[in-house]
């Protein structure tokens, strides 16, 4: 005859361990010696049901009392529960929803709630006028919303949901699995614990249809490429009349010919001729509300970046515009009448370029001609 182990080195506990210690040393025991986790283990199969039967003894105060007795012998009746199911060992019971229940597909016993409705994304192009100024965009939207026919309930006109028959309302049914019983979502009513028996012809028991709606956006100014604006409430209907998701939209701020835009500030280029750049002089250059003109001092070199305050975008947090840079392009020309290759020549050698040609030399060594 086999002899028992005790069932305090069973659990790895101490003789005065109090309740909570001797459940924390199950838990730990069981789920090294769990089926689930030792398939095929026959060994291991034995040591679980060790493990069972131990604290099926323990967690119950006159048995343990009984127990530590008289050992085996003060228990002998009632023991050997370890291949029962988990709702006939008191305390055992607990610690096992407590622990196993979200590890093997138990837990909770609530029923699931409505979920809110899913959030969306729209991406929406504009023009750089447009973010400059702000604007009010309608887009399109495809979403699911509310049946209006059963005001999202699901249920046929004249009727209404019902408890589902196989969870009794609870949302979960138990399982047993070897020596477990768990708890897992039910399968029929997906956890809400009430079943549409009639359902509404225009959403099929659903609560919900999709259609396309117009939905206006309001674009601040400002507003910068991949920006993301929510708009509360535009998402999809949620289950069973519960809040709806949000609507994000992402805005596209398309490329503009004239103008680089970098946070608040623009920058644009404006290419001047040589006898500007050497005499100075005046430019118009744009912007995103009207043209100004800017003063081009006298010996300006290609390259050069002038400052016009206040002519940027407009900042989207705070007061005011950013700046609008304009960087100058000195263009060289490629072809002078006879008269104006003489004049350049003429100014080359009032300048000190002896080492050119009297005609041609400057525009051999510069032009390449």
């Amino acid at each position: 005859m086999t002899t028992k182990r005790d069932y305090y080195e069973i659990l790895g506990a101490s003789k005065n361990a109090s309740p909570d210690e001797l459940k924390a040393a199950y838990r730990k025991m069981a789920l090294k010696y769990h089926p689930d986790r030792n398939q095929g283990n026959k060994e291991a199969e034995e040591k679980f049901k060790e493990v069972n039967e131990a604290f099926e003894v323990l967690s119950n105060q006159e048995k343990r009392s009984l127990y530590d007795q008289f050992g085996h012998a003060g228990v002998q009746q009632g023991a050997g529960a370890g291949a029962g199911g988990f709702g006939d060992f008191g305390g055992f019971g607990d610690a096992f929803s407590d622990f196993f229940g979200d590890i093997f597909g138990g837990g909770s016993s609530r029923r699931r709630r409505p979920r809110r409705g899913a959030d969306l994304q729209y991406e929406l192009g504009i023009s750089l006028e447009e973010a400059f100024s702000g604007t009010q965009s309608k887009i399109k939207v495809t979403r699911r919303v509310m049946c209006e026919k059963c005001h999202g309930s699901g249920a046929k006109s004249g009727t209404s949901s019902q408890t589902c028959s196989d969870c009794r309302g609870s949302g979960q049914v138990r399982l047993t699995r070897g020596f477990f019983t768990m708890a897992q979502t039910c399968p029929r009513c997906q956890g809400e614990g009430q079943v549409v028996a009639h359902p509404c012809a225009d959403c099929h028991g659903q609560g919900r249809v999709k259609a396309t709606e117009s939905i206006n956006v309001r674009i601040p100014a400002g507003v910068d490429d991949g920006m993301s604006l929510r708009v509360a409430g535009a998402g999809e209907a949620g289950e069973r009349g519960v809040s709806p998701g949000d609507l994000y939209v992402i805005v596209r701020v398309r490329e503009d010919a004239r103008f680089q835009r970098e946070d608040e500030n623009l920058i644009c280029s404006r290419h001047i001729s040589v006898s500007l750049a050497s005499l100075g002089g005046e430019i118009e250059v744009p912007t995103l509300e009207k043209s100004v003109r800017i003063h081009i001092p006298a010996g300006t070199q290609s390259g050069t970046i002038f400052r016009v305050k206040g002519s940027g975008m407009p900042r989207l947090r705070g007061s005011g515009k950013g700046d609008l840079f304009v960087k100058v392009i000195v263009d060289i020309p490629t072809k002078l009448t006879k008269d104006q290759k003489r004049l350049l020549v003429e100014l080359a050698q009032s300048m000190g370029e002896s080492h050119l040609d009297a005609d041609e030399g400057l525009f051999k060594k510069v032009f390449g001609k």
